[in-house]
């Protein structure tokens, strides 16, 4: 009987690595067949991309760090991730504007939602226009897009434009307006549509019954939702980040948006430290004292977090896959 279970057990022990190096040869086809990488190379790769993640984080870690540090530390230590001395003094700086930092982050908010949600919807549909085929006047307004895009009028006719002839100095809509139309979201937008959505789709569309605003919104946008949310994550940076349209037209303070509230605060400093040596001594002193440094980076950390927490709401369209070829047989 033990002759016998030995042999079945060597048989048993045979038929497992068999099917073991089957298993193994299963994988590895499958792994070649399908371009998928092995479990050691996955490892390795999972770790570059955290040390590049690491290596990516760092700089704002160490510029939150700065912002709260004390301003004679980061003169003779400079900058460090472990500072001697902490201090708030670079927000208390920034912050003593009053009412006017919340006049300004309000500000920027608006003129960044407004003009996002204006200039996708302009842009999403005049890339359906040059899109569809059968559209009489395609050709024209893609080279107006394409040629606007490679050469523009400069600066005094934009100026003028905006200021005489749609009377928009000192209105929040100066912030707004110049800035909805983008040929090159355009053109992306337009070769997206070209490459996502099947002609037959619009056709089928069209055969039921379907007019042009009803393909538009419900069956471009759906469809279109990751590029779409491409070109409303790069308008919404763009809008966020400008201050150049607020030094052309806004005198107003009420209307000053975050970043040229910032850069006219920056501005002054650098002023006062070029002038330093005609001030008295006791300005000297309090030149001194003020946080230069600590509150370029607190700037930066001020400018920076609202514009961040944006990016989640526009994740997930990134990563969804897009459902192509649903027309049905």
């Amino acid at each position: 009987m033990s002759k016998q279970r030995v042999e079945k057990n060597t048989a048993y022990d045979t038929l497992t690595k068999e099917k073991r190096k089957d298993k193994k040869q299963e994988r590895k086809q499958d792994l070649q067949r399908t371009g998928a990488i092995s479990k050691p190379a996955n490892i390795v790769l999972n770790i570059l991309f955290t040390l590049f993640t690491l290596f990516c984080i760092l700089p704002f870690i160490l510029i939150i760090i700065l912002s709260f540090t004390d301003e004679e530390v980061i003169a003779v230590n400079g900058y460090s991730f472990l500072p001697a001395k902490t201090s708030t003094a670079a927000y208390r700086y920034i912050f003593q504007t009053g009412d006017q930092m919340l006049r300004s982050f309000i500000t920027s908010v608006t003129v960044t939602i407004t003009g996002t949600v204006i200039g996708v919807l302009m842009m999403a549909m005049y890339a359906y226009a040059i899109y569809r085929k059968d559209f009489r006047y395609r050709k024209q307004l893609t080279f107006l897009a394409f040629f606007t895009m490679l050469f523009n009028g400069g600066l005094v006719p934009f100026y003028m434009v905006c200021t005489q002839l749609l009377n928009l100095k000192d209105t929040i809509w100066s912030l707004i307006l110049p800035m909805c139309m983008g040929p090159f979201y355009i053109m992306i937008l337009r070769t997206f549509f070209q490459t996502s959505i099947p002609d037959s789709l619009i056709e089928s569309a069209t055969l039921d019954g379907a007019g042009e605003f009803r393909i538009l919104v419900q069956i471009v946008f759906p469809i279109s939702l990751p590029g779409i949310a491409t070109i409303a994550l790069f308008s919404t940076l763009d809008y966020w980040n400008d201050w150049f349209n607020a030094m052309l037209f806004i005198k107003s303070e009420k209307l000053y948006p975050l970043q040229y509230l910032l850069m006219s605060i920056q501005d002054n400093m650098d002023f006062l430290m070029r002038n330093s040596s005609k001030l008295t001594t006791e300005q000297a002193s309090m030149l001194r004292k003020m946080p230069n440094e600590s509150a370029r980076m607190a700037m930066v950390f001020i400018s920076t977090v609202p514009i961040t927490l944006a990016y989640p709401f526009f994740q997930r369209y990134f990563i969804q896959g897009l459902q192509v070829g649903s027309v049905k047989g």
